[in-house]
This record gives structure tokens, C-alpha cells and sequence, in this order.
């Protein structure tokens, strides 16, 4: 669909980027992750219920009880409806002199990390991912503000990255 002459779905994506996405299995490594942080949220929200019910909260309210838990549920539910939308929504390129990072639905960003200015390139793999085959890919450059990184790549993916990320930074950074 088109606006105004651009693309509605990818309005800020430059012309012709062959975007290269993340493992699917990041899906569910997410679904771990805000499934434990939703659990903590129910049972927080929860706690004036249960307080309720056992007589310890007599004079709370209920209604309001019901009405906490059922919200925080509500909340809950559409974060984990949203997990897989938002992973397809990751990409990257590497293109001759940067490299493009792309993420969000709603609030859509394309990051441009161009080679020269990256000082270290880094691969992380905790435990789940590591169980998922999948490595967390990290670009350090001279500004703090940058928030470069991939996470859910293969891991031989994120390690050829890293090498080749690597090399590319040097060569550029030696053209300064």
C-alpha cells in the first residue's frame, strides 16, 4: 500500500536493501523470556487478590482485585501475542561501507553503522541461547548512544560476522 508515495509497511527502509533476517528460533527464546517476566507481573498484580481471599486484605475492594489481575493478564497476553511480529520486523544488511540494522513495527528504526567507526565487534551467548543454537552480536563505536546489536543470529552466522565485521572495521578505519 502506498502513501503519499512510499510504502506504508516500510516507510523509512532505503531503496533496494536485500534485508537479511534473524533465526525464527529467537521466537522462542523471547516467549522464555517475557513468559517468566509475565509470571512475576500475574503474581505481583495478583497479590491483593490472593490477600483478599485469604482474609488477610479484608477491606480491599474485590472488584478491584479481579480487575488488577485480569489487566495485568491483558497486558501480558498481547506481549506475547506481539513476540513474533516483532522478530520478523529484524533485519540487517551489509552493504560496502556500513552496515544497516533494521527493527520495530510501530516505532520503526534503521540504524547505519558505517565500518569505520566501529571499535570492537561482539558475540555473546548465554545458556538459553546457547541451547538454541543462537549468539547475541554486539557493535561498539565511539558514541555511547549507539545500541547496535543483533540478537537471535545462527551462531556460525554470528561469528562470521564478527570476522568479517572485524576486518572491515580495520581496513576502514586505516582509510581515515
Amino acid at each position: 500500500m502506498k502513501f503519499l508515495g512510499a510504502s506504508v509497511s516500510e516507510p523509512i527502509d532505503p531503496a533496494g536493501i536485500q534485508w537479511l533476517r534473524v533465526s525464527p528460533k529467537l521466537v522462542r527464546l523471547r516467549f522464555l523470556r517475557e513468559g517468566a517476566g509475565s509470571l512475576v507481573v500475574l503474581a505481583v498484580f495478583g497479590l491483593p487478590l490472593i490477600f483478599r481471599l485469604s482474609g488477610i486484605w479484608p477491606g480491599f475492594p474485590a472488584w478491584l482485585a479481579w480487575a488488577l489481575v485480569i489487566a495485568a493478564a491483558v497486558v501480558q497476553a498481547w506481549r506475547l501475542i506481539l513476540i513474533p511480529r516483532q522478530v520478523r520486523a529484524i533485519g540487517f544488511s551489509e552493504r560496502d561501507d556500513d552496515l544497516l540494522i533494521r527493527r520495530g513495527i510501530l516505532f520503526q528504526q534503521v540504524l547505519v553503522v558505517p565500518y569505520g567507526r566501529m571499535q570492537y565487534v561482539d558475540v555473546s551467548v548465554g545458556p538459553v541461547e546457547r541451547a538454541l543454537g543462537l549468539a547475541t552480536l554486539k557493535l561498539h563505536t565511539a558514541s555511547p548512544g549507539t545500541h547496535a546489536e543483533l540478537e537471535g543470529l545462527p551462531v556460525e552466522q554470528a561469528s562470521r560476522l564478527r570476522e568479517q565485521l572485524s576486518s572491515l572495521g580495520e581496513a576502514k578505519l586505516a582509510g581515515l
